[in-house]
C-alpha cells in the first residue's frame, strides 16, 4: 500500500507525494502530465530500480508508454520482470542530457537536462491481443513504421517473452536549461563560460551483409528525427 502523503492533483498533473516531490531546486520541478509524457516518449530506454531480499538493483531496459502505463518486456526468466509482475513497487528514471554547463568557477559547473522519476507497481500482460499491442508499441516507439515492415512475432516467441504494465502512480519531472549561474564576483574572471550542447542523433544505417540485393532502404529510416 502506498502510504506517501499526497499534496495536490488535477486531471493534468500527477499527485505530488513525499516520494515524488522535488526538494532540491524546486523551481526545476514539474508534475504536469504533458511535460512528463514528452520526456518519457522521447527516450529509447529507462532505468528501473527495485529491491529483492533487501538487495537493490537497477536495470536499463527498453520501454514504451501507453496512456499512463509503462510497458516493459523481456525473457520470462528476467528477475526484473518477475519482480514487477507480482505487484511489487518499482522506481523508473529517464534522463536526457542536453548540454554541459561550464561556469567560471568549478563549483557552479552543471548540466542541462530533462529528467523524470516515476513510481508504480506492475502486472503481467497475459492476453495475446494485449501482448501484440505492447510489442507493436515498443517496436514503433524505437523505429516508427517498423512494425508494418518486419515479421510479426509467432506464438513461440510470444510465449517466451514476458510483458508487464506499470501503472504510473506518482511522477515528477526536473529540468535545467540556460547558461551557468556564477557568483557576482566571478563575472570578470578571464575564464570562458557557456554551454556545450549535447544531442542524440541517428547516423546513416549500416546494411546487414546478408541482406538480399533487391531490398532498398525503407523510407522510415531516411529521417534524421
Amino acid at each position: 500500500m502506498n502510504k506517501s502523503k499526497k499534496y495536490k492533483s488535477n486531471n493534468n498533473e500527477f499527485e505530488i507525494s513525499n516520494r515524488s516531490k522535488v526538494n532540491r531546486h524546486r523551481e526545476r520541478g514539474g508534475y504536469d502530465k504533458e511535460t512528463i509524457y514528452r520526456i518519457i516518449d522521447e527516450a529509447y530506454y529507462c532505468h528501473v530500480s527495485f529491491v529483492v531480499d533487501e538487495q537493490p538493483f537497477i536495470i536499463p531496459t527498453i520501454h514504451v508508454r501507453i496512456d499512463d502505463e509503462i510497458i516493459l518486456h523481456g525473457a520470462i526468466a528476467s528477475r526484473l520482470l518477475k519482480h514487477v509482475q507480482t505487484d511489487n513497487k518499482v522506481c523508473i528514471a529517464i534522463t536526457h542530457l542536453d548540454g554541459l554547463v561550464l561556469a567560471r568557477s568549478v563549483f557552479h559547473h552543471s548540466m542541462n537536462y530533462r529528467s523524470v522519476v516515476l513510481f508504480g507497481k506492475g502486472k503481467l500482460i497475459t492476453d495475446k491481443t494485449e501482448k501484440l499491442i505492447a510489442v507493436k508499441a515498443i517496436t514503433d516507439h524505437i523505429v516508427p513504421g517498423r512494425w508494418d515492415d518486419a515479421r510479426k512475432p509467432n506464438q513461440k516467441e510470444l510465449d517466451s517473452t514476458s510483458f508487464v504494465s506499470i501503472k504510473i502512480e506518482d511522477a515528477s519531472a526536473k529540468i535545467r536549461t540556460g547558461p551557468p549561474v556564477d557568483d557576482e564576483n566571478d563575472f570578470q574572471l578571464p575564464v570562458w563560460a557557456g554551454v556545450v550542447p549535447i544531442s542524440q542523433i541517428k547516423n546513416e544505417p549500416v546494411i546487414d551483409p546478408k541482406i538480399s540485393k533487391n531490398i532498398n532502404l525503407p523510407d522510415y529510416l531516411t529521417s534524421k528525427s
